[in-house]
């Protein structure tokens, strides 16, 4: 099977301005997705998706293949699906599966994304899978930039919000607090058909594209992560980010 990593990125942030190029230890935060997504040998290849002309740019002058998408999409898996199509246009060869990395999990490892993986390999009828992983504090999960989840026994999305769910306001205090990591496997027809639907109420109230699917009763395997991991989406995340980082085993592996 032929499998690829596409990372979408745009340099349009309401929370945090120039987002990709967010200072990580010295590197912008997109070359830190970069490097650690290519360390998983699962992948094929790992492709940077961008409208902007800077972030094309600053991809290709460090040797990384870059892929020109139009300005008008609105979400990632959008953008992903073009160069999805470009890819196999330029290369003359069909994509199998495609993981759509989102270039502000900086803190993506080799594992997680092989983690994410493994179900499709598994289980032909699994058409796409989210990572998820354990939240430790109230505040995080009380934290609305965090999509969090819940999930039936068989780790299959129920639903996603931003609000905190499941709630603890019955007196439960010990409640299971998961939140999505944006590392998003799908089948290549898939991702194409999940890109024809319309979006569907709980998708736009919730901002959470994964509501559509469950809301066209289409099953989300949820496959839970142990690795410790923060997205960045505001200047108080970059800060936390930064000195999660520091000691961070990957680091020495593609930057010195």
């Amino acid at each position: 099977m032929k499998i690829i990593g596409i990372i979408p990125a745009r340099l349009a942030s309401s929370r945090l301005p120039q987002k990709p190029f967010a200072d990580i230890l010295g590197m912008p935060m997109i070359g830190h997705v970069y490097h650690r997504s290519k360390l998983c040998n699962t992948l094929d290849e790992v492709y940077v998706a961008t409208c902007d002309k800077e972030i094309y740019e600053y991809i290709n002058s460090i040797g990384v293949k870059a892929v020109m998408t139009s300005d008008k999409h609105e979400r990632a898996s959008d953008r992903t699906a073009e160069a999805l199509l470009k890819i196999e246009f330029d290369t003359n060869s069909k994509i199998d599966i495609v993981v759509m990395i989102k270039g502000d999990e900086p803190m993506v490892t080799p594992e997680m994304i092989n983690d994410s993986i493994a179900p499709l390999l598994k289980d032909r009828s699994i058409k796409i899978t989210n990572l998820m992983t354990k939240m430790n504090t109230v505040q995080e999960h009380e934290d609305p930039a965090e999509v969090k989840v819940v999930v039936d026994k068989n780790n299959f999305a129920l639903y996603f919000s931003r609000e905190p769910i499941p709630s603890r306001k019955k007196g439960v205090n010990d409640v299971p607090m998961l939140k999505q990591v944006c590392i998003i496997p799908f089948l290549r027809d898939f991702l194409l058909e999940y890109n024809e639907m319309e979006q569907s109420p709980l998708e736009i109230i919730e901002s959470v594209d994964m509501n559509r699917l469950l809301e066209n009763g289409i099953k989300i395997k949820m496959v839970l992560s142990e690795t410790e991991t923060y997205s960045v989406d505001t200047t108080a995340d970059l800060e936390n980010v930064n000195n999660k980082m520091m000691n961070d085993i990957l680091l020495k592996s593609y930057f010195n």
